[in-house]
């Protein structure tokens, strides 16, 4: 008898012990943390983007919101309202945390419509030069730095880069210029306009001739103290008059960069005879570009790639170089015309 009231006791006290260990929570959280977290949302159905969220937890100090397109937000009381800059389906995870830093999270998926706002454009309205507070120049040699052998000149003069009759016109002459055989211009808004994520879209018509390559492409803020492909590149549209109608979208990034970079292309009518509309559509998750409304090439983006911070815009025609080729010898002059650059999110 005294043998089994010895192992009842142990079996007892064995049995304490572990519930002891327990955090009663049903999960396995760690003991002192929040319990219990729930999620509810409302997505706003008037096309704004505006989702309220309401978080609450037992025992919960602050709550950490990842919205999943690269935007955080600390929330002590549990309740945010989000405004998504563009639609989408997004998994949105919260972090609940104990003032003791002890942490519970959880997700939901949420799909959001979201209409555009207009964040920056240029209609090229106004004939003279482009305008000083939205645009400047890349000038000098076609392979100052940039790379590529290109062989035109860039400058800023009028022969080369002027407003007309509603539309930019970046035109490319064959003359003698400081050294070089051809001319052109190169314009960029770094330093007056970057943003990060959103659509760009531009209506051009590219120009003809063996030899050009037009382009309307994106480099990231940081390209002066990072250098390249490390800032990254979008390349929203490429044109090579040796391949007409052929369309380039491309990225450019540590690793697939040069010849080895990653995209696709897409073939269409009367690239340079009629405008067409290039667009770009950038998030945290992904990067389309497209042409016409057609979507020929979708990036998968992420935390570990060099998209995701504010990038500016260029618009430029170089001749020959690494990717455009052969310039044709009967190659005079040629117009790449932009009748509007817009930027929305």
């Amino acid at each position: 008898m005294k043998y089994l009231r010895t192992s009842f006791l142990t079996l007892l006290v064995f049995a304490f012990i572990n519930c002891s260990k327990s955090n009663g929570n049903g999960d396995d959280s760690p003991a002192g943390a929040p319990t219990n977290l729930s999620i509810v949302y409302e997505v706003s159905t008037d096309n704004s983007g505006n989702v309220a969220f309401t978080a609450s937890a037992t025992n919960a100090a602050t709550y950490e919101f990842d919205f999943g397109n690269g935007y955080f937000q600390t929330v002590p009381s549990g309740a945010v309202t989000y405004k998504y800059p563009v639609a989408g389906t997004y998994t949105v995870n919260v972090t609940a945390k104990s003032s003791s830093g002890k942490a519970l999270s959880k997700s939901v998926q949420i799909t959001v419509s979201a209409v555009l706002s207009l964040l920056w454009s240029d209609e090229f309205n106004t004939p003279g030069a482009p305008d000083p507070a939205k645009w400047g120049y890349d000038t000098g040699t076609g392979d100052n730095g940039w790379g590529n052998s290109e062989l035109e000149y860039y400058t800023n003069r009028s022969d080369n880069v002027t407003v007309s009759d509603g539309s930019l016109k970046i035109t490319a002459k064959k003359e003698n210029y400081s050294g070089s055989a051809y001319t052109s211009a190169r314009l960029v808004s770094r330093g007056k306009f970057s943003f990060k994520y959103g659509k760009v879209e531009v209506k051009a018509k590219l120009p003809a001739g063996g030899g050009t390559w037009p382009a309307i492409w994106m480099l990231g803020d940081n390209f002066a103290t990072a250098g390249w492909p490390a800032c990254g590149e979008i390349d929203v549209m490429e044109h090579k008059g040796n391949d007409l109608n052929k369309i380039f979208g491309t990225l450019h990034y540590p690793g697939r960069s040069g010849a080895n970079a990653d995209g696709s292309t897409v073939v269409i009518a009367n690239a340079t005879t009629e405008f067409h509309v290039y667009t770009m559509e950038w998030s945290a998750s992904a990067i389309k570009i497209a042409v016409d409304g057609n979507t020929f090439y979708t990036f998968a983006n992420n935390s570990s790639t060099p998209f995701n911070h504010n990038f500016f815009i260029i618009l430029n025609l170089a001749i020959g170089g690494n990717f455009a080729g052969t310039v044709d010898p009967a190659f005079i002059s040629g117009t790449m015309e932009v009748d509007y650059i817009r930027v929305y999110r």
